[in-house]
């Protein structure tokens, strides 16, 4: 079953309507305010009993349909601040999905990163997709591998925008995050406590996420700093994550990710497209190299002395692409079946 709020910004109230904290300042240019990318609509799909998936949808209402997982942190309004022009320039209809326990998405534990595909094929039935493209940034790259590999004859193109590499295994990549491998144990444990927590800090932090978020892009941001000090950038990471009222998924990602993800990097049988950013200190180089080298048809997409957000604010890059590789492996573009 699904439900939906068609309209986007007519349905959802502004950012500064609804979070303290918002700063003008992360929102405002030389030539006035900029607003973070703002949902056509917004719903849910009831993937099994009384549990939901939230999504919202962005780009051409009619285009060839992307399913955009967030990272760790994120929420269904964490996509690049240009995605509605350069997706209505290539036509695709993008969907961002939310992970349990993040916004409207009920909370969940999976118990490998694999059961995640389950539920994104009754929202894709739901929502009427016959097939699709699958997106992740980050955090949400283990999830696109698993819907590609549980669902390759419906998806079109995997991309990967620095998504993290598996930390068990023969697909382990050598790097710091192989430290995981050996928190599972209270990772999971803790899933619920860390997940609590993380809502108190949000919700106490609030007022002071816009000088947090300046603070971190001057001190932290290194080779990601241009990209973070730009007001369309600010102002849309920002509203994502203060708007998404609950954020356990990061407690339920970080277990997940700890553990064998349910399937090999071998078996996933569809074109992935991983763009690395050379300079990214949060998901190093390594991961982009060694995913694509392991995947069957894996593509290596480099950007030297860019940082961990090189492919999620190079749009029109990565949906070039993807315009390219679902032309090359679909004979016609085929959108959905049916609107719900």
């Amino acid at each position: 079953m699904t439900s939906s709020d068609v309209g986007g910004p007519d349905n959802e109230q502004s950012a500064e309507a609804k979070v303290p904290g918002f700063g003008e300042q992360a929102a405002l240019t030389d030539e006035g305010y900029v607003a973070p990318p703002q949902p056509r609509a917004v719903g849910t799909v009831e993937v099994a009993a009384d549990r939901y998936l939230g999504w919202a949808e962005f780009g051409h209402p009619d285009g060839d349909p992307v399913l955009w997982f967030h990272g760790t942190p994120g929420a269904r309004t964490q996509i690049p601040p240009s995605v509605d022009e350069v997706a209505l320039q290539y036509g695709f209809r993008i969907i961002t999905v939310e992970r349990p326990g993040t916004g409207r998405s009920s909370d969940h534990k999976y118990h490998r990163v694999v059961d995640f595909a389950a539920d994104i094929e009754v929202l894709a039935d739901e929502l009427g997709l016959e097939r699709f493209a699958v997106v992740g940034l980050s955090g949400g790259g283990p999830y696109t591998l698993a819907v590609a590999y549980a669902m390759p004859e419906r998806v079109v193109c995997a991309t990967l925008l620095g998504g993290l590499g598996p930390v068990r295994g023969p697909d382990a990549v050598l790097s710091y995050t192989r430290v995981l491998r050996f928190m599972a144990p209270p990772l999971e444990v803790l899933r619920s406590p860390i997940g609590t927590l993380l809502n108190g800090v949000v919700r106490i932090a609030a007022p002071f996420a816009d000088a947090a978020y300046g603070a971190y892009a001057t001190v932290l941001g290194l080779a990601d700093r241009d990209t973070l000090r730009e007001p369309e950038f600010r102002a849309m990471f920002l509203r994502d994550l203060l708007e998404a009222g609950e954020l356990r998924a990061v407690a339920h990602d970080l277990a997940l990710f700890s553990r064998h993800w349910g399937f090999n990097l071998d078996e996933v049988n569809v074109p992935v497209v991983c763009w690395q950013g050379l300079a990214d200190h949060i998901v190093p180089p390594s991961h982009g190299h060694h995913q694509a080298s392991r995947l069957p048809q894996g593509e290596l997409r480099v950007r030297p002395g860019a940082g961990h957000f090189a492919g999620f604010n190079q749009a029109i890059d990565v949906l070039d692409r993807l315009r390219e590789v679902w032309a090359e492996n679909t004979e016609a573009p085929l959108g959905s079946r049916h609107r719900p």
